[in-house]
């Protein structure tokens, strides 16, 4: 993965979904920084900037976007772009 592009995930205290796709990205060795917007209005715009809705997860690699997904979204997600760990 390029330095210059970063995996982030923009997640929200006890979301359920934000929490299986953090063990996902953990287990399968992902680098990734972990935004919670839960208690931080300016990196909840910036997440509502970037899907243009409100939900979590959000995750956000370079120009891609994938919003409000579960797990398998996740993967395929990753899979179809060539997002490796």
């Amino acid at each position: 993965m390029s330095d210059s592009i970063e995996l982030r995930v923009f997640t929200k205290r006890g979301c359920p979904w934000c929490i299986e796709a953090i063990k996902y990205l953990n287990r399968e060795g992902y680098d990734f920084e972990e935004v919670d917007v839960s208690s931080d209005p300016e990196k909840f715009r910036e997440m509502e900037e970037v899907s243009g809705q409100t939900y979590a997860p959000t995750l956000t690699f370079g120009d891609l976007m994938l919003a409000d997904f579960g797990v398998d979204e996740l993967e395929k997600f990753l899979k179809e772009n060539e997002i490796g760990a």
